[in-house]
Order: C-alpha cells, then sequence, then structure tokens
C-alpha cells in the first residue's frame, strides 16, 4: 500500500515520525502494512466486520429517543506504544489512583484535605456526586474506586496527560479485549514475530480485585454482576465480564434484602447470598429507600446492607465525588498532599469557573477553548470553542455566567493521531486512550487499554455514544 499521501502534520502520530517513516515501536507494523496492497487492506477490513457480527460485538447508541443497537466500529490497524514507556505510565496511573482513592475517604470521614485549603470546600458541597448517606463510612481497604477508566491524550509534543478521571461505572474494557480477539483472527501473522503483551488477562484481574472485597473469608464468593437490562449501552459489557468471571448477572429485581440486612438473589433453588456486586447502574438508581424512590433498577435497602458491611459494593456509592472535571484539576496537588510525591502524570491545563480569573478568560477566550460540564460524561454538553457558531458561544457565556461552579474550560489540545483504514486507503484520524485501573487490595493497570478514534476526519470527539471507534492497543516490547 502507498503511504507517501499519509501526511498527519502538524500533529503528533503514532506510527510514523514524518511521511512514510515509522517511529521505532511501529517499524515492524509499519512494513507488513506497507507490503500489502489497497485491495487487500480493504479484504481484511471486511473480514474485521464479519468477525465482530459472529462474535456479536454490538453498542447500542441512544439517538432521537431511540435506542440503535449497532456493530462496534472498529479500525484494524493497531495503535502500538514502546512497553518502557508503558511503564512509567502504568506508575503515574498506579499513583494517580491511590490518591484519589485517600481522597474520597477523606471527604466522607475527615475532610482533612478540606479544612487545609487544599481543595476549596465549596467545591464538594456544591458537587451532586456528594452523598450525604455515605458520610462515615470506609469501604474495605479504603478503597472506594475499585475500577476506574482514565482517560489519556497525547499532545502535540508526544506527552501523554490526564484528560479526566471516570470512578463512577467507567466502561469500555470489554472492547479493549474483542479488539484483540479481532486483530489477532485478522493479522495473525503479526503476532509472531513480536511481543505483545496480552489484554485477555483482565477478567481474571477483575474476578480476583472483587473477590478480595467479599465480607466472607471463604474461597468463591458470590460476586454479582449488577445491570440496567438490556436496553443499556454497555449491556453487551455486563453479559460479557459476568461470563467471563463465573459471576451471576442480575438486575435489581433479581436481589433483595433481608430483615438480616444481608443481600440475597433469587434462585429456583430458593435465596442465595451475595458477597459482592459489581454494579453498573448509577448511584441514585441503586437504593429506592435512599435516592429515587421510583427506581425500577436498584434494590431496596441495599446501602443499609453495605454500611452494615455485609455486602461488598464495587464501585463505592459516592465515588463520583472524585470524578469531577472541577476536582479533577486539584488531583496533582492531592498526589502531594497525601503521598508527599509529584504528579508522573501530568493534567491538561484546566481553567475553573468559579475562580473569578479564569471565570474572566474563560469568557474572553471562549472562541479558543473548550468548555465543559464538570459532571458529565460521553463528550456530551461540551462546547469546542474554535468549531462551534458566535451564537453557540454566546449561549455557552449565558451558562458559564448562570452557574460558574458547574463549568470547566481547556485549551483546545491537538490529539496525536493514527492511521485508519478508509475506503481510499490509510487517512490519519485523532485518538485518545482509556486504560483500566483495579484496585483492591492491590492494584493492577490494564497493558494498555481502550484507543477509541475519531471515525470523521479531523473530529475530535471519540465518544463511542457520539459515533466514535476503536482500535487494539499494542505495549510492544522491543
Amino acid at each position: 500500500m502507498k503511504w507517501n499521501a499519509y501526511d498527519p502534520t502538524p500533529f503528533y502520530d503514532e506510527v510514523l515520525e514524518k511521511n512514510a517513516k515509522p517511529r521505532p515501536v511501529a517499524k515492524h507494523l509499519f512494513n507488513y502494512l506497507k507490503s500489502l496492497e489497497n485491495k487487500e487492506l480493504q479484504a481484511r477490513k471486511e473480514a474485521s466486520q464479519l468477525c465482530i457480527e459472529e462474535m456479536g460485538v454490538s453498542f447500542t447508541i441512544y439517538s432521537e429517543g431511540n435506542n440503535i443497537d449497532r456493530d462496534w466500529p472498529f479500525d484494524i490497524i493497531p495503535r502500538p506504544i514502546p512497553a518502557d514507556e508503558w511503564k512509567g505510565i502504568e506508575k503515574g496511573l498506579i499513583q494517580r489512583m491511590k490518591a484519589l482513592n485517600l481522597f474520597i475517604n477523606d471527604v466522607y470521614n475527615d475532610q482533612q484535605i478540606l479544612k487545609d485549603g487544599i481543595v476549596p470546600r465549596h467545591l464538594i458541597d456544591g458537587s451532586s456526586n456528594y452523598l450525604k448517606a455515605c458520610e462515615g463510612i470506609t469501604p474495605p481497604h479504603g478503597v472506594w474506586a475499585n475500577i476506574s477508566g482514565t482517560d489519556l491524550v497525547r499532545d502535540g509534543e508526544g506527552t501523554f496527560r490526564v484528560l479526566e478521571d471516570n470512578l463512577r461505572v467507567p466502561s469500555g474494557v470489554s472492547y479493549m479485549i474483542e479488539n484483540r480477539q479481532i486483530t489477532k483472527r485478522i493479522f495473525p501473522e503479526l503476532f509472531d514475530t513480536q511481543s505483545i503483551l496480552p489484554v485477555s488477562d483482565y477478567p481474571v484481574h477483575l474476578y480476583d480485585m472483587l473477590a478480595s472485597l467479599s465480607p466472607r473469608e471463604i474461597e468463591f464468593p458470590v460476586i454479582a454482576v449488577l445491570t440496567p437490562g438490556i436496553y443499556n449501552s454497555a449491556y453487551f459489557e455486563h453479559s460479557f465480564l459476568a461470563q467471563e468471571m463465573g459471576a451471576e448477572l442480575v438486575e435489581g429485581a433479581d436481589l433483595f434484602v433481608d430483615t438480616d440486612d444481608c443481600v440475597y438473589m433469587r434462585t429456583v433453588n430458593g435465596k442465595k447470598l451475595v458477597d459482592v456486586i459489581y454494579r453498573r447502574i448509577d448511584d441514585t438508581f441503586l437504593d429506592q429507600e435512599v435516592f429515587n424512590k421510583d427506581s425500577m433498577l436498584g434494590v431496596p435497602g441495599i446501602m443499609r446492607a453495605w454500611k452494615k458491611g455485609n455486602v461488598a459494593i464495587a464501585n463505592a456509592p459516592g465515588s463520583g465525588v472524585a470524578d469531577d472535571k472541577a476536582v479533577y484539576a486539584y488531583v496533582p496537588d492531592m498526589i502531594k498532599y497525601y503521598l508527599n510525591e509529584e504528579a508522573i502524570l501530568p493534567n491538561v491545563k484546566t481553567f475553573l469557573c468559579h475562580i473569578e480569573e479564569d471565570y474572566n478568560y474563560t469568557l474572553e477566550n471562549i472562541d479558543k477553548l473548550v468548555v465543559k460540564p464538570v459532571n458529565e460524561s460521553g463528550g456530551y454538553g461540551i462546547l469546542i470553542g474554535p468549531r462551534a457558531t458566535k451564537q453557540e458561544h454566546e449561549e455557552f457565556r449565558a451558562l458559564i455566567k448562570a452557574n460558574p461552579r458547574n463549568y470547566v474550560s481547556q485549551p483546545m489540545l491537538d490529539l496525536s493521531t493514527a492511521p485508519v483504514i478508509t475506503d481510499e486507503g490509510a487517512s490519519h484520524r485523532h485518538l485518545d486512550l482509556r486504560p483500566f485501573i483495579l484496585q483492591g487490595k492491590d492494584c493492577w493497570v490494564t497493558k494498555g487499554g481502550l484507543t477509541r478514534v475519531a471515525m470523521v476526519k479531523g473530529s475530535l470527539v471519540v465518544n463511542s455514544s457520539q459515533g466514535g471507534g476503536s482500535k487494539d492497543t499494542w505495549i510492544v516490547e522491543t
């Protein structure tokens, strides 16, 4: 295939340093791709789609009031990262998660970090993710966010930065595993001559972490994956992980809390005690007694059982207090405060609209900035200033003025790119990376993560919920 026309300039490209010159980690991959005709690559691309259909890998998009179930969008060219570079990223992610969990535990107990003025108290008082029902609780191992997906981006200089922390109900790990399975089937020969670190061991590590939370010290605790049901966008992942772990896949109606304040599962053989719940539903739908009384998804009394230590819940209710784009800006300070270390992974420069100077800067430079609401996810509610109209700028100025606490802004980053296969051949697209971190008794990080790709040329929106795709991520030992 001809690559002379592939020019990602001015962006940092993950595969090519410049025209037709691969980065050292991508040399073997690039030479192999270059040896294939476009016709052959198109055939492999079609084969990948058949694999996805055969494996039933799907994702639900909510559009105009409809639920559209579609095949997982996938690009066949992997994204390679050197193993030596990954070791530093791994250390940075573990450091970050330790500090965030110490912060959450502090916020629901002594609040020392607020008393010392490191994090402003009003950020917590004004947070919709702070749950009074969680005050005074310390979960097993002092860990609240047991499963996290931290979004990383590589900037124009090639530096990995943390874009945001996902500590509530992070999704996407099943697609990371399936992407590897598909790539092995499409390009089996590439795995014979390189050492590419595995990702298929994630369910084993997830099971071990969840088992370490069990209130009962037994060899095989009963673990249940609590799903909202088949109409949820990530239902494929819920069923996939339950099956891979040998755990029970349940909906709220399958569970109940008995008079002993323990959680049981309804089975054909009678009730069965549940030790650990990996919940994939939002906090406010978890318990009709404490939160939304009209919820059809939760289990009445589950918070009572959790508070008494009769059941473990991962992620713990209330973890979202640190999953806030305003709190995010203070994570380097948390690392210094709790661990007495400098942050290994830098943040993206963030302007907090509750601070007068940042507020004025954001309003004056809204056409140059990306403006985000602090509690939204999935890429919703965001203004990309340089690509927005003057009317949209004015609308967002009004939103910021009405509720400064609810908005942050960041400079528009030159996100790194990687080649994707289009009908015409190779073309560059922007991407990010979501590694997954498990924290229970120990801390463990996936070897790579879910690389999400903007499937539209020039777009910076990589979120699956808004039409983004993905590709396999290789951590390569050279």
